[in-house]
């Protein structure tokens, strides 16, 4: 099975860069209190007792929830719709992370959130990112065999990852969001000693649904008439990896990328050859340049939602819900019998 390469992806953009410099300034100029708070502090519970936790993003908050349950008053920086990467902090929200009795982000993926933790001096902080492995992946157009073993999760070779950082989506791998869960429940445990039990239960049954979501992937996408999917921004590597499957992105990792029309062109070859009949596009980004691939070639278009935030038009309520209606996308545009 092979993993497609990622072209190099473009800098962030400067209001990114603005985003990180006024967290900073902000902090030197005292009008955010980034370490004077302790975690330990009365700050980090809520006035009924339980433990404040402060995710970066949905993915993240739906770990806390599930996992604290009750113990924890879970709250996302990220607002339903708004895209993950584009996040920019308001002072309130920067100080809210020295305040927190712990933080669970995924570092790589929001500059700002990097940058204003990194700050906080908060003790208590889940990296999502440095609870699994993190591979590249991304797009080479090209004629690859693809392997049928759904479940090969090792990193592949022989086919000459580009140089760029590291694919951040792990959370559309269900193995490897369930390994970051139990990552998280240890930092919850030592922030909140006295419901580690508890923790480790709801942990314990998270991820038994996770494993349960990845043999519904397993076995859904077995006798498939095709291997490649068509998608907006590669997000989903990790996915394509577990189940043996190819991504093609018509940009790279970074969502808002516009590709080259020698991309576009190879697109069109791409989906010839392999047979292609659906061009994905997603929820919180833009469908134009998907529609109009689309189009072009007389494909059809459906949704593959990265779950980065549940809103109104999301295919179902939480993450496994999301998962399940990507699964059923993916079986009718890949031919499974």
């Amino acid at each position: 099975m092979s993993v497609m390469n990622v072209r190099p992806i473009r800098p962030l953009r400067p209001r990114r860069r603005i985003t990180t410099a006024a967290v900073a300034l902000a902090a030197s100029l005292g009008l955010v209190t980034l370490s004077a708070c302790s975690s330990d502090g009365a700050s980090a519970r809520t006035a009924d007792g339980k433990l404040r936790v402060v995710a970066s993003f949905y993915p993240m908050q739906y770990l806390a929830q599930e996992i604290g349950g009750d113990h924890v008053a879970v709250t996302g920086l990220t607002k339903p719709g708004v895209e993950p990467h584009d996040l920019e902090l308001t002072p309130k929200q920067t100080s809210s992370l020295a305040d927190a009795g712990a933080i669970v982000y995924l570092k790589g993926i929001q500059p700002a959130v990097d940058e204003a933790i990194k700050q906080s001096g908060n003790k208590h902080v889940a990296d999502a990112a440095s609870l699994t492995t993190l591979e590249k992946h991304g797009n080479e157009v090209g004629g690859h065999e693809h392997g049928e073993d759904e479940h090969a999760g090792e990193e592949h070779t022989g086919h000459g990852h580009e140089e760029g950082g590291a694919d951040p989506h792990i959370w559309l791998d269900p193995v490897k969001y369930a390994e970051v869960a139990k990552g998280v429940a240890k930092t919850l445990a030592e922030a909140d000693p006295d419901h580690r039990g508890d923790f480790e239960k709801n942990t314990d049954a998270l991820v038994k649904k996770l494993g349960a979501l990845d043999r519904k992937f397993s076995d859904g996408l077995k006798n498939r008439a095709s291997d490649t999917f068509i998608t907006t921004h590669a997000a989903f590597g990790y996915l394509a990896e577990r189940y043996g499957l190819t991504e093609e992105a018509i940009a790279g990792l970074d969502p808002e990328s516009e590709p080259s029309a020698a991309r576009m062109k190879d697109l069109h070859k791409l989906a010839k050859d392999h047979h292609v009949g659906t061009v994905f596009f997603e929820t919180l980004a833009s469908p134009g340049t998907a529609r109009t691939l689309a189009k072009d070639l007389d494909l059809k278009t459906d949704v593959l939602d990265p779950v980065e935030g549940i809103t109104g038009d999301s295919k179902g309520r939480d993450y496994v819900e999301v998962m399940e209606s990507n699964l059923a996308a993916l079986q009718k545009a890949l031919g499974t019998k």
